[in-house]
This record gives structure tokens, sequence and C-alpha cells, in this order.
């Protein structure tokens, strides 16, 4: 099974990067990295994304416990491929991720600033693009199914 070391790995970079992030910047501080695309700014989120419904992290702490369980006893009940797998390792990592932050800090430390979006994490970005790639992938496998049931 491909999605616990998947999820691993994500919450390990993700704890490991916002740990860094603490230690080397103060709470606002920003650092330009070469090319200055991308900035590191440290925030500490009390809401959710893009910093909506600030103070409600019981929500998203129940939020993230009903997702995670959902995604493994789906993975744990059902056959499904090692793609899946992996996409679904993305979420859960995660969400473990920005969950460990909520219960110990009590908000998530965002550091990823592009200056034209509001700033974020690598928790994040798994959670994204594993959603969206599940989407798709999801919605290809239906395709095919459909495809192959009116040969």
């Amino acid at each position: 099974m491909y999605l616990w070391p998947v999820a691993i790995l994500v919450l390990l970079v993700d704890q490991l990067s916002k740990w860094w992030v603490v230690t080397t910047l103060v709470s606002g501080e920003s650092l330009s990295l070469p090319g200055g695309f991308l900035f590191l700014t440290l925030v500490h989120n009390r809401g959710a994304a893009f910093g909506i419904l600030q103070g409600k992290s019981n929500v998203f702490i129940v939020c993230a416990v009903l997702v995670v369980a959902g995604l493994i006893l789906y993975s744990a009940f059902y056959h499904i491929s090692r793609q899946a797998q992996l996409l679904t390792g993305l979420l859960v990592g995660g969400a473990l991720g920005n969950f460990i932050d909520r219960i110990r800090l009590g908000y998530v430390i965002d550091f990823l600033d592009l200056r034209w979006w509001p700033v974020f994490n690598l928790a994040d970005v798994a959670i994204v693009c594993g959603g969206i790639l599940l989407a798709l992938y999801f919605f290809r496998e239906e395709r095919d199914k459909s495809d192959h049931a009116s040969s």
C-alpha cells in the first residue's frame, strides 16, 4: 500500500519545513528567495484557506479527522490503484500536517508567499494537488468505464 509512505513523507517534509521557517523567521518577517518569484513569509493562520473563518480551529480539526478517517477507510475497504493510493497519501499527509499545527499551536504555520496569492504551506500544496489530481483520476476512471460499457 502506497498511501502511508506518501502520507508520512508529506507530513515529515511539511513539519520540517515549518520548523525551519519558525526557527529562521519571526512572525510577519519575509525573506526573498533567489529570482524574486517566491518569498518566505511567516504567518500564523488561525483560519482556513485564504485566512477565512478566523478562530474556528475546532471546525477544521473535526473536518481534518473526518476527511483523513474517510480516506483511510475508503482505501482499506476498496481496492484502489497505486495511483489513487499515492494521491490519497498526498491528501492524508497534508491534512495531518495542518491538523498537527492546529492541535499543537492553535493555528497553522504558513510561509510560501507568491505576493499575489495568500500565504500557504507545503501541506496546502499536497492537499490541493492531491485533491485535484484525485478528482481527475476518478473522472477519467468513470469515463473509461462508460466508454467500455457502451462498446
